[in-house]
């Protein structure tokens, strides 16, 4: 009997430290929620601010072109057992010029393809050799469209796959 008293207040003892030691806890929990969820909070209306702002004042600035995509080219390069999946989308600087765009989509492939496929592999890994093959590309598509303006403003890789 005298040994289930003592084993009866050791567990009473120990009860109030545990309680004691998981309110600590839970108030540094509940402080750093209330810490990050204000610095999250306020990080988010400062970045949504700045970034609200630029895409109103980009559309004002761009208001007339668009954009203008190709299907997915799979290429063979001048390296043999050498390929690149490559889509490519153009920015057209006037939508008006979309229709004639779209009536000389096979020139337009036919040129990128005669392009593409001369280059070896080393000439378009690095960033270099894609900003130069992008230059390349932009040049013969506004020769292609045969207008003394630039129908093609900039054009976009947005799928880049070397074998």
């Amino acid at each position: 009997m005298a040994d289930e008293k003592d084993d009866l207040q050791d567990e009473t003892a120990e009860e109030p430290a545990k309680k004691g030691g998981s309110k600590k806890l839970l108030i540094i929990i509940v402080a750093a929620g209330i810490v990050l969820g204000a610095g999250g909070f306020a990080g988010y209306k400062l970045l949504a601010g700045k970034k609200g702002g630029e895409d109103v004042q980009q559309e004002k600035v761009d208001a007339n072109t668009s954009i203008f995509a190709l299907a997915p080219f799979v290429l063979n390069l001048s390296d043999h057992g050498r390929y690149l999946k490559v889509t490519i989308q153009f920015e057209v600087s006037d939508e008006s010029f979309l229709d004639m765009v779209e009536a000389k989509n096979p020139q337009l492939r036919d040129t990128i393809i005669t392009l593409v496929s001369s280059k070896s592999l080393t000439s378009i890994a690095s960033p270099e050799g894609k900003f130069q093959l992008k230059d390349e590309l932009l040049f013969r598509a506004n020769q292609v469209m045969g207008v003394n303006k630039d129908v093609f403003k900039n054009l976009y890789f947005t799928e880049f796959v070397m074998q």
